[in-house]
């Protein structure tokens, strides 16, 4: 059988001797199929229908992507790695060779679910069905790949990651915030780099969570502490790991925060293959933490050249600084009088200062003399005794008024509580009732003025001097006490 592509043509040869009456076409494009009749017999051998198709499956399966979990996990001398990539229904062959597995950012082994890219092929010498492994990443990774990506197009979009926004570093900063875990490799590192290049550089740390579900917040937290601390520089740095432990870097608020910041600000997150939103964002992306440490700080050996430079440009210029005020001097050296009589006009113009200066402090002297006895005199005025004796008279006539006042008003007090006392005792029932006579309300407790007030068969309360009797009204009757004196 003759398989034929747009590019290239594969002979396919049976083992055994095989009749051939026809041959496919094949358009790359898998557009249209044709069949052409043929007399050819064609025979293969093993090697060439392996390789023939290798080359088959590798043109059509270039680049593909493959999920499943991992089994038979094995790692031989030479660094590759072979696996077997299984799902519930079927399994194929995976090897990933030395120089691409260095890259993956997970420990593999039997029973991970994995994510993987490659090319699909077949091992001619045995005929096996492989995949060529290219990139390996944890299964959740897809979906925080795919999350990455999206928002770096928006924040993208919206201009973060603009050059023109980018800020420089300054040659020479005097403190640097270190945004990061206080325990993790990435600040030691960045601590050694700077006491070897720069070691009169301030390090404040900010610590933080880095990794988590708690990291962001934690970030943010950190980000606004360090800015408060008005640095020079604000360094984000952590150490490697995988897409998942580096997400709390590619959080949206976080890219904000950094954009909005007002001090320059620089990103070292992971190893130099790792990217992360917070990269893009920063003014200057490091790729490692000491690499990160280096380009924020100067260094000493060249600050060292640089200020000896700066030193021999000083020494000339005071040199000719020297040499021209010494040129300056022997000119107004010829033009200067007489020493002698420069003097006696300075020695007569000192005894003319000290003169005037010893009448104007005599001057000085009697008029703060009388000042201060014009004041001597107002202080005994004032003086305080006068005074304690002046508001203790006037203490003791208030203390008698008071006591007047309030006698007099305390007799008041008492004399219209009597008043009112017997004026109350005039008014309430309590006397009338000792005479004789009796009070009564109804079941509400409000008192019975009327027949109106109460009906047949309400309970009655009548109050006498000395108690009270419960009783039913069984009738009523227009009845007045006039109509009782006849």
């Amino acid at each position: 059988m003759l398989f034929r592509a747009k590019r290239r043509a594969f002979i396919f040869r049976p083992a055994l001797p095989l009749r051939i009456s026809h041959c496919l076409h094949y358009r790359a494009d898998n557009s249209e199929w044709a069949v052409d009749q043929t007399n050819e017999q064609n025979v293969l051998t093993v090697t060439d229908l392996n390789r023939q198709a290798r080359i088959t499956i590798e043109d059509r399966f270039h680049d593909v992507w493959v999920l499943g979990e991992m089994s038979n996990f094995a790692r031989p001398r030479s660094g590759h790695w072979y696996f077997t990539l299984k799902d519930e229904r079927a399994q194929v062959r995976c090897a990933m060779f030395a120089n691409r597995n260095r890259s993956v950012q997970m420990q593999p082994g039997d029973g991970q679910l994995v994510l993987i890219r490659g090319r699909v092929s077949l091992y001619e010498g045995r005929g096996e069905f492989q995949i060529i492994v290219d990139h390996m990443e944890a299964a959740g990774e897809g979906a925080l790949r795919q999350a990455f990506d999206k928002l770096k197009a928006k924040l993208a979009t919206e201009g973060l990651f603009a050059s023109a926004t980018k800020r420089g570093l300054p040659p020479h900063p005097k403190k640097i915030a270190v945004v990061t875990s206080p325990t993790g490799a990435a600040f030691r590192d960045v601590r050694a780099v700077l006491a070897r290049r720069y070691p009169s550089l301030d390090i404040l740390l900010v610590p933080c969570l880095v990794q988590g579900e708690a990291a962001e917040e934690d970030l943010l937290r950190a980000l606004r502490l360090a800015i408060a601390q008005a640095p020079d520089i604000i360094l984000l740095t952590r150490g490697g790991g995988s897409l998942e432990d580096l997400w709390p870097f590619n959080s949206e608020r976080l890219a904000r925060a950094l954009h909005e910041s007002p001090i320059p600000t620089v990103s070292a997150v992971g190893h130099e293959i790792d990217v992360t939103i917070a990269d893009f964002v920063a003014d200057v992306r490091a790729a490692t933490p000491s690499a990160a440490a280096e380009l924020v700080s100067p260094d000493r050996v060249e600050l060292a050249s640089e200020f000896q430079g700066y030193e021999r440009h000083l020494v000339g210029m005071f040199q000719r600084y020297v040499e021209h005020q010494h040129l300056r001097i022997e000119n107004l050296a010829l033009r200067i009088a007489d020493p002698i009589d420069i003097l006696e006009r300075q020695k007569t113009r000192i005894r003319e200062l000290l003169e005037r200066g010893r009448r104007a402090a005599r001057t000085n002297i009697d008029s703060a003399r009388h000042q201060t006895q014009h004041l001597q005199s107002r202080l005994n005025q004032q003086a305080p005794h006068n005074l304690i004796g002046q508001l203790q008279s006037r203490i003791n006539q208030h203390h008698s008024d008071l006591l007047r006042c309030m006698t007099a008003k305390i007799t008041s007090g008492v004399d219209n509580l009597g008043h009112q006392s017997r004026m109350l005792h005039n008014l309430s029932p309590l006397p009338t009732i000792d005479r004789g006579y009796a009070l009564a309300t109804n079941a509400l407790g409000s008192v019975v003025s009327s027949i109106t007030d109460v009906k047949q068969n309400d309970l009655v309360t009548v109050y006498v001097s000395d108690g009270s009797i419960a009783t039913k009204v069984d009738k009523t009757s227009p009845q007045t006490l006039s109509d009782l004196e006849k």
